[in-house]
């Protein structure tokens, strides 16, 4: 899975790919390649990312456009 929006989030929320892998559990040099796009991101981290950022994986993948937060459904 190829996460296009992962960089730009980050940086809007002010954190380090240092320090954002290192709440994931991941290598710096890992994660900057999901970012880069140069490795697949497993499915399993991909919906920890998504639930760490409070985003659908449809937005973190760049299939819709507006971010939509998880617990969109919630009543």
């Amino acid at each position: 899975m190829k996460f296009s929006r992962l960089k730009d989030i980050r940086e809007d929320r002010d954190i380090t790919q240092k320090d954002f892998a290192e709440k994931m559990g991941l290598y710096t040099t890992t994660y900057a390649r999901y970012e880069r796009g140069e490795q697949d991101i497993p499915l399993s981290l991909a919906v920890d990312i998504a639930k760490f950022y409070n985003l659908s994986l449809d937005y973190l993948a760049g299939l819709i456009s507006v971010p939509e937060p998880l617990d969109r459904h919630k009543k």
